[in-house]
């Protein structure tokens, strides 16, 4: 190890929502944290989600009905931790008496509404379907109940901007190319993404505890990193989604069942559009090159075309994601994976190797979105005790950078007041992106031409400069599809400026 290194108490590896979480509740416990991820922020599973804070009301089939009620549990504290990034939503779940009996139904979702206590969202009901119904008329009857939507991509950048405001590095486009024990420490070494043909910078950093919470990669960075085996392996499952122009009018997010005994949610997305997916396909290969396939495409407009009116093909898709979710993998006796993909627990476990006098690892395996701040507490608890300086729990009662609002037609409001020269649409997404955050480069300005160029739909120098400065972002892919959603409604000449300016400013 030489002698300029960083010294931490702990390193977490990767940043996706996972590895935020950590962070963020490491560092407010007094930890001296340091995160890398070897992208961008929540470049891989955890910006290719359905989007959706649940409980997961199809995991009930699977009788895993703890990681239903902790998930319940969970999306109250996660709906009122950031309002300006998640907020309810009503599922409404056509009735197909061939697949799954109205009485089933009815016993799912009365568990649903009273395995954990409900404070904000409303319990289900039974419906009835009209002509005006954007469903076929053939669909009579239904079900409606409650669950969350959040921008995923955004929760983990806010939680990694938490973690900085209590002190913590976050390092994105930094990868780990190898960690030793040693001396009671982790020697670790980090390489720079970003040199493109330039030779790579490192890093050399020393901490006290290490934690690999990877994704899709946590087992692969014992033989490529830790150089040792890996006491978990993972399934690899792609889900994919595609954007479509949007189904209907209604606010309702759809449920669908189909034949395979699958669903596939319909969601209302960025006010044009409709998100459909998810489909559940067994993956090999590296997770940053999953890509939706025409068969997927081709399943996800099935689905819709046997609900809706509104018929969909390939051809009306103006985007599609692809994501690869870390399941655990349980091998039946003859070693062959149990059942198929939708049927593999979306829970989490973690592994703590501490040998009497080394420094001990703590690798994540697992875990869904809506139980990210749960696993964060688990994991840093476990931890803990290697540090005597540590306070305890704390994020329970968390509000994330930008959240501390009453509610979101109250923020839209107040900044029209300040800035009534911004069209509603606007106000309406900067307080759906950054809550009180969007202060930061809007305060001061009279009139739009302060705000620097406009790269179009009112996305303006001073987003741009903020969201490089504040939330790391380095591409025009970075503030278009993660940071915003607005490739979805900026040319390709548009687009094209914004990474003009975004590598002359770098």
């Amino acid at each position: 190890m030489p002698a300029d290194y960083t010294e931490v108490d702990v390193l977490v590896i990767g940043g996706g929502v996972n590895g935020v979480g950590i962070a963020m509740d490491a560092a407010g416990r007094g930890l001296k944290v340091a995160l890398c991820e070897m992208h961008d922020l929540a470049s891989a599973t955890s910006s290719n989600s359905s989007k959706l804070i649940h409980g997961g009301l199809r995991y009930l089939e699977y009788y895993e009905f703890g990681l239903v009620k902790k998930s319940l549990a969970e999306r109250e504290v996660l709906l009122a931790s950031a309002p300006h990034i998640m907020w309810p939503l009503r599922f409404r779940l056509p009735h197909q008496p061939h697949l799954r009996p109205a009485w089933m139904i009815r016993i799912g979702l009365y568990l649903y509404d009273h395995l954990a206590k409900r404070e904000q969202l409303p319990r289900s009901r039974s419906l009835c379907f009209n002509a005006t119904s954007p469903l076929k008329n053939s669909i009579k009857i239904g079900f409606e109940y409650s669950d969350g939507w959040v921008d995923d991509a955004r929760l983990v950048v806010l939680c990694a901007m938490a973690a900085r405001q209590y002190g913590a590095e976050i390092k994105p486009r930094t990868r780990c190319i190898q960690a030793r024990r040693q001396d009671g420490s982790w020697q670790v070494t980090l390489e720079n993404t970003e040199a493109g043909g330039h030779a790579a910078q490192q890093e050399s950093y020393r901490c006290k505890v290490l934690v690999n919470a990877a994704g899709p990669w946590a087992s692969s960075m014992f033989d490529e990193v830790l150089a040792q085996p890996a006491p978990r392996q993972l399934r690899l499952v792609k889900g994919s989604h595609i954007v479509v122009p949007r189904l209907h009018d209604e606010p309702h997010a759809y449920i669908l069942q189909h034949t395979d005994n699958r669903i596939v949610f319909v969601i209302p997305y960025e006010q044009q559009f409709s998100l459909i997916g998810t489909t559940d396909v067994d993956y090999q290969g590296d997770p940053a090159q999953a890509a939706i396939d025409s068969a997927e495409v081709d399943y996800l407009c099935q689905v819709v075309n046997d609900h809706f009116k509104q018929q969909v093909s390939a051809c009306d898709v103006v985007w599609s994601y692809a994501g690869v979710r870390p399941l655990l993998d349980d091998k039946k006796a003859d070693n062959e994976a149990a059942d198929d993909a939708q049927t593999a627990s979306r829970d989490y476990t973690f592994t703590l190797d501490a040998p009497r006098g080394e420094a001990p690892l703590l690798s994540v395996f697992g875990g869904k979105l809506t139980t990210y701040r749960l696993l964060a507490e688990a994991a840093v608890d476990a931890i803990s005790p290697f540090f005597s300086q540590a306070s305890g729990p704390w994020t329970k009662t968390a509000i994330l950078p930008g959240g501390d609002f009453s509610s979101q037609p109250a923020l839209i409001a107040e900044l029209r007041q300040h800035y009534p020269w911004l069209s509603h649409a606007t106000l309406q997404r900067f307080a759906r992106s950054y809550g009180q955050l969007c202060q930061v480069f809007l305060l001061g300005c009279k009139e739009a031409s302060e705000l620097g160029e406009h790269f179009g739909k009112e996305l303006y120098q001073k987003e741009v400069d903020y969201l490089m400065d504040q939330e790391w972002a380095y591409s025009a892919d970075d503030i278009l599809w993660r940071r915003t959603k607005l490739g979805l409604v900026l040319t390709r000449e548009q687009q094209a400026r914004l990474q003009q300016y975004v590598q002359a400013r770098r």
